[in-house]
């Protein structure tokens, strides 16, 4: 059956192509794609043809956000039935090596992610109208979240693993988030629904701190009004940015934890890092994620009215360029989708 799946060709084009449908293996499911989610690798590779190191060498089909209803469930028997509700895991790991036998799957060495031209071939995205994927990578949405919710799955699993990284949690702790964007916007919910003692996020424009207040942030600063950050115990940095890295450093107490989910520019950039010494402060980054789908799915469920003001506008998919456009503008958009069928 032919599908239409949305293309970047090269920088600054996106067609839409209808394409053959292939036949399942036993182990794979077919996926009524319903909503997908643009990311941020999605803007960069269609505003510059490459995230960081990964280069678009040949047309690639986008997405790695999404969540639909399975059409033809798995001939073997694995994996949900049809009908559900499910949430696409994007990521493809051998099983093999050293980081995947010691369940860090995030980290294999042979990762390949749905949307991504960090190897060649390319590995086509989800953005299309039916995808076909492994059982095992499908994972049911509880009942009673709505799918327009749901599609944050894949990003709320993101922020969950960088909440996750600090052995300490973020329970009775004040958590600074840095950056309001979709990721610091789940952070910060998830911060308050794991029980932080205040959270305080930053950004440079209001909409989006208007947002952090309405999911769950207790504090918001605008950062580019060199407005006072409280300290923190913990810091998340999603924007991404030299300056926001150093305002994270600079609030930490005394033996803090920062916690980097933004990608900071490929190049490096200049922060005070004896802060790392003189307050004993420990640094880690964190990579996407891999178990965290379910969990983020249950918390979503439970506390579904403060995730869903993330989701700020839905495109059908024949309004892709003017979808792009608006998830660029940080100023008046947080999550935007994309409808399928």
């Amino acid at each position: 059956m032919d599908a239409k799946a949305l293309v970047v060709t090269n920088p600054g084009h996106l067609t839409i192509e209808t394409r053959a449908t292939p036949a399942p293996r036993p182990h794979e499911a077919v996926v009524t794609v319903v909503y997908g989610g643009i990311c941020g690798s999605d803007l960069h590779y269609y505003r510059s043809g490459r995230v960081g190191e990964s280069v678009l060498r040949s047309p690639m089909v986008l997405g790695h956000e999404v969540v639909g209803i399975v059409a033809e469930p798995a001939a073997d028997g694995s994996g949900p039935p049809a009908g559900g509700r499910v949430a696409v895991h994007p990521a493809q790991v051998c099983g093999r090596c050293g980081h995947c036998l010691r369940g860090e799957q995030n980290l294999c060495e042979e990762l390949r992610y749905l949307g991504s031209a960090a190897r060649v071939p390319h590995t086509d995205g989800g953005f299309a109208e039916r995808l076909v994927v492994p059982a095992n990578r499908l994972v049911p949405i509880p009942d009673g979240l709505d799918l327009r919710t749901a599609a944050l799955a894949e990003p709320a699993s993101v922020a969950l693993h960088g909440l996750r990284r600090p052995s300490s949690g973020v329970e009775g702790r004040d958590v600074l988030v840095i950056g309001a964007g979709p990721i610091g916007l789940l952070s910060a919910a998830l911060a308050a629904c794991a029980g932080a003692a205040t959270v305080t996020a930053t950004d440079v424009f209001g909409e989006p701190l208007r947002l952090a207040l309405q999911v769950g942030a207790t504090h918001v600063v605008r950062a580019d009004r060199g407005e006072p950050i409280p300290s923190a115990d913990v810091a998340i940095e999603s924007s991404g940015s030299q300056a926001g890295l150093v305002s994270a450093l600079e609030a930490l107490r005394p033996g803090g934890t920062l916690v980097n989910v933004g990608h900071l520019p490929p190049g490096g950039v200049t922060a005070p890092l004896h802060l790392a010494v003189t307050r004993e402060l420990t640094l880690m980054g964190s990579s996407r994620f891999y178990h965290e789908m379910p969990a983020a799915l249950s918390i979503m469920s439970r506390e579904a009215g403060r995730f869903a003001p993330i989701v700020t506008s839905v495109f059908g998919l024949g309004a892709a360029v003017a979808a792009f456009e608006e998830a660029a503008d940080a100023r008046r958009s947080s999550k935007v989708l994309l409808a399928f069928g």
